[in-house]
Parts: C-alpha cells; sequence; structure tokens
C-alpha cells in the first residue's frame, strides 16, 4: 500500500497487523480511520452553521422506512451542561466541549400525527419499533461524527446518560415516547491532551464469509490484541487491564451497569411498554 494507507492502517490495527491484499482509502474513508474518542476541549466557539452542518449530515442517514423517528436535542447552555454532566458519572468534557447534542428515539411526532388524523398506532408499542428508533438515532449520530470530524472537530459519544434516563428525560423536559439514547460531545480538541487513535481488533476476528465460523486462533488472536491495547495505554502513561479482562469486568456484574439494569423501567416510565 502506498506510505499514508499504510499509516492509517496500522494506525489502526497497530504494528505488525497484516496489510490487506487490497485497500481503498479516499478522504472519506481516511476520516473514518483516523476517528478517535476526544475527552479534551478547547474553549473556542464552533463556527456559525457548524450544528445546522452537523444536523444535515445526520439526516442524510439511512432511516427504517423514511421514518424518522428521531430527534436531537443541542445543548450549549454551561448550566444544563454542567448538570446532564453530574447525571453522567461527572464527564467533565461535557461541560468543556462548546456543543452537546443529545440524541433521542422520538415516537411522540408520529404519535401527534396520528392523534390529528384519529389513527391507532397499534405497532408503536413493539421492541421493534422501539429498535428502529435507537438504531435511527445511531445511524444519524454517525454521520454527524464524520461530518465533525472531516471540519476539524473533535467528538466523543456519552452512553452514561442512561444512567439515570428518568432524570436526564425530566431534565430534557422530554414528552412521552422520546427517550435519549446517547449523548456527544463536540469542539475542538485541546492540543495540549491530544487523543490517539485506539487499536480495534483484527479483521479476521470480526469478519466471518458466507457464514459464522469461529476463528481457530481465536484466543492467540485476542491475546494479540491485549498486548496491542497494552502498550496503547502505557504510551499515554496509563495502564490497561487489557481488552479481554475489562470487557468481561463489564459485563460479569450488575454493578457495572451504574444504573443502567434500570433501563427498561425508565424506558417504560417515557411510554414504551416494549410488547
Amino acid at each position: 500500500m502506498p506510505e499514508t494507507n499504510n499509516r492509517l492502517w496500522q494506525q489502526r490495527y497497530r504494528d505488525g497487523a497484516p496489510e490487506p491484499d487490497a485497500f481503498i482509502p479516499d478522504a472519506v474513508v481516511a476520516t473514518l480511520l483516523e476517528h478517535r474518542s476526544v475527552r479534551a476541549y478547547l474553549d473556542r466557539p464552533l463556527p456559525d452553521g457548524t450544528l445546522e452542518t452537523l444536523l444535515a449530515a445526520a439526516q442524510s442517514a439511512a432511516s427504517s422506512s423514511n421514518l424518522q423517528v428521531w430527534s436531537l436535542l443541542a445543548v450549549e447552555d454551561p448550566q444544563r451542561k454542567a448538570r446532564l454532566a453530574e447525571l453522567a458519572n461527572g464527564q467533565a468534557h461535557i461541560r468543556q466541549a462548546p456543543l452537546f447534542l443529545v440524541w433521542l428515539a422520538d415516537f411522540s411526532r408520529l404519535q401527534r400525527l396520528a392523534e390529528r388524523r384519529e389513527v391507532e398506532l397499534q405497532a408503536l408499542p413493539y421492541l421493534d419499533s422501539f429498535l428502529v428508533g435507537a438504531i435511527d438515532a445511531a445511524l444519524a449520530a454517525q454521520n454527524a461524527v464524520t461530518a465533525a470530524e472531516s471540519l476539524g472537530l473533535g467528538t466523543v459519544y456519552i452512553g452514561a446518560l442512561r444512567n439515570q434516563l428518568q432524570a436526564v428525560s425530566e431534565e430534557l423536559r422530554l414528552p412521552p415516547l422520546v427517550y435519549p439514547v446517547f449523548g456527544l460531545c463536540v469542539g475542538y480538541a485541546d492540543p495540549d491532551r491530544p487523543a490517539q487513535v485506539k487499536p480495534r481488533l483484527p479483521q479476521s476476528l470480526i469478519l466471518h464469509r458466507e457464514t459464522y465460523a469461529v476463528h481457530e486462533q481465536e484466543a492467540q488472536l485476542i491475546d494479540d490484541y491485549d498486548r496491542a491495547i497494552a502498550a496503547f495505554f502505557a504510551a499515554q502513561g496509563q495502564q490497561s487491564p487489557g481488552w479481554s479482562r475489562q470487557s468481561l469486568e463489564r459485563l460479569k456484574s450488575i454493578e457495572t451497569l451504574h444504573g443502567r439494569e434500570r433501563l427498561a423501567e425508565a424506558v417504560k416510565a417515557q411510554g414504551f411498554p416494549l410488547r
């Protein structure tokens, strides 16, 4: 591969990762491969039109049956950002970022339309409809992230908004049939605290062809990846237990959900029976 392409590949999969026989990067692919989570922002305002540009990119994402059952709530007020930060485990970058976006699954718009036209939405309470809202919001958000990064901005998703979903819903005055899927910080990355591209699992563990098949060297490949993650954090002066241990620790105890074990209850309180 050309030198630039090789750098992007090694940056994402780390030194020693086998290079593909064919790799087709362009400007968009390069932006995607250089994605990183930014958790330190400058106190610098965004250019006029940034929010509208990101929203246009988001609305250009695919939408199941063109239902468009999502909405975007932009938060710029420092006090509201501070309250949301506390509800999300005290994450300081929510306060730092000039723009905090809350991505909402939103069926209230269609419910209001149905009421005006005296139509009963019998499919709305079912789990698939709930998933459509969450998936549509995620697709839209990822488009916005790619757009933001192409404009030289940094971002980081905030799943911890779901830790206290009911309190977040009250803070944002969300009506029934609307729930926050996650948040997103947007701003200029602090160059004094640069974020790095985190290595991912090798493609051979992720890609299956035709039918699902467990890689015969899965254990060894995970061990190798654990070492790559450990080296990644060590280079930044941090310690890591490794991907495998961290992942199992994250799922083996209810306590690691930090309140999200009550998510179904909170979602039902927002008007979703989840049948």
